[in-house]
């Protein structure tokens, strides 16, 4: 699998690289017989992302019932991986059939850059997402559910966090250059100088273990509340608690599962032996990172209920099912109301238009306990009925 030669066009791309770090001979490249399976994979890769995420991008603009502040960061996600099936992923492939770089040096900094850019705003858009929907759960009021306000600086606030971690290395805080076989470029991860080290720690800190932090954080405190409710909540209700939590966490999980071998190959890279990771395993934890732009739409076309009924009528040209026009996909909400109630409530929103008669119905339900006790209550003191107010929670759900 391993040939003893050399990438050519990594030589005439970056003329410091055609010795190791220590002088050393250049690391050695895929044979052909493995990069044919890597432009296989990659091609794969590459059409299948472009398919879905481009899917996903006409499910939002086809129909009104996904144009939801939540559903907006999903879609930047979509957006930033259908640009890396876009504007990254051809020239690699056609690097790997050839077995070389083939758009020189510029090109190899343009690769190295749009990839990592927009990388980083998929991992950064998870963290504004779980971060955004902790916050709708802790506040004390139901979410707008037409706000975009919020929806659209935490997308604003991804791509200009990511451009400014990616800029650095066109600045001359480290560099991009060839990775792996020298068929893919990216941050230089082999150049051990106290330049090229301080900025690898600092992107993994910053563009990786911090935004992990803030999605395990957000989303501990969204399972802690859920449980809290659940004593009160409906089978339906906590059914759907669920299915949303599960979304979520598969696809960070997915996420992370894509990216964190990359993680790790790049600091073994910059602080192991120079020789430490064959072609094999450089190329490796690249193409899982690159399978990250095929799992998120797989993921919000068979996990989100939405998405999936809007999909179904985009194929069979009907319209979408009446329930996906009633519910939005927004984290779970609560809010404390104090009444002079003892009954607690945890309304489950249902697939079918409430009538007036039954909402009214309903109240007088709950308020009513005895024809003898309201006619009472009407000459006597509330305060005396109840002297201490009641503390209800009331959980709202939204798919």
């Amino acid at each position: 699998m391993i040939a003893s030669n050399a990438s050519p066009s990594c030589a005439r791309c970056h003329g410091e690289v055609t010795t190791g770090p220590h002088g050393s001979a250049p690391p050695p490249s895929l044979s052909a017989t493995g990069h044919l399976v890597v432009a296989l994979c990659l091609g794969f890769i590459g059409a299948l992302g472009f398919l879905t995420n481009f899917l996903v991008l006409a499910l939002f603009c086809r129909y009104r019932a996904l144009r939801t502040p939540m559903n907006l960061l999903l879609v930047s996600i979509s957006a930033s991986d259908l640009l890396v099936s876009v504007l990254g992923t051809p020239f690699s492939f056609a690097a790997s059939t050839q077995g070389r770089w083939l758009i020189g040096r510029a090109g190899c900094v343009w690769y190295g850059f749009i990839n990592a850019c927009l990388g980083i705003v998929s991992l950064i858009s998870l963290a504004v997402l779980s971060y955004e929907r902790y916050c709708t759960m802790m506040a004390p009021t139901i979410a707008d559910g037409r706000d975009f306000r919020p929806a659209l600086g935490g997308i604003c606030f991804s791509w200009l966090y990511s451009v400014a971690w990616t800029v650095p290395p066109l600045l001359g805080w480290s560099k991009y250059g060839p990775e792996g076989p020298g068929t893919t470029c990216s941050v230089d991860w082999k150049t051990q100088t106290p330049n090229n080290i301080s900025y690898i720690i600092s992107l993994f800190v910053f563009c990786l273990a911090l935004p992990f932090a803030v999605i395990v954080y957000s989303y501990g405190k969204l399972l802690h509340a859920i449980r809290q409710v659940r004593s009160v909540s409906s089978v339906v209700t906590r059914r759907r608690e669920q299915r949303v939590l599960v979304m979520v966490v598969v696809m960070v999980m997915c996420y992370l599962g894509c990216w964190l071998p990359y993680g790790v190959a790049a600091l073994l890279a910059t602080f192991g032996p120079p020789d430490l990771l064959t072609p094999e395993a450089s190329i490796t934890p690249s193409l899982l990172a690159k399978c990250s732009t095929v799992i998120n739409p797989f993921i919000y076309i068979f996990m989100n209920k939405q998405f999936s009924r809007c999909f179904r009528a985009f194929v069979y040209c009907s319209s979408p099912e009446r329930g996906s026009t009633l519910k939005t996909f927004s984290p779970v909400t609560k809010t404390l109301r104090r009444e002079k109630d003892l009954h607690v409530t945890a309304p489950a929103l249902s697939t079918a238009v409430p009538m007036p008669n039954s909402v009214h119905g309903c109240s007088q339900g709950a308020n009513h306990v005895a024809p003898s006790s309201t006619s009472r209550g009407a000459s006597e003191d509330p305060a005396a009925v109840d002297p201490k107010p009641k503390l209800t929670l009331v959980a709202h759900y939204r798919e």
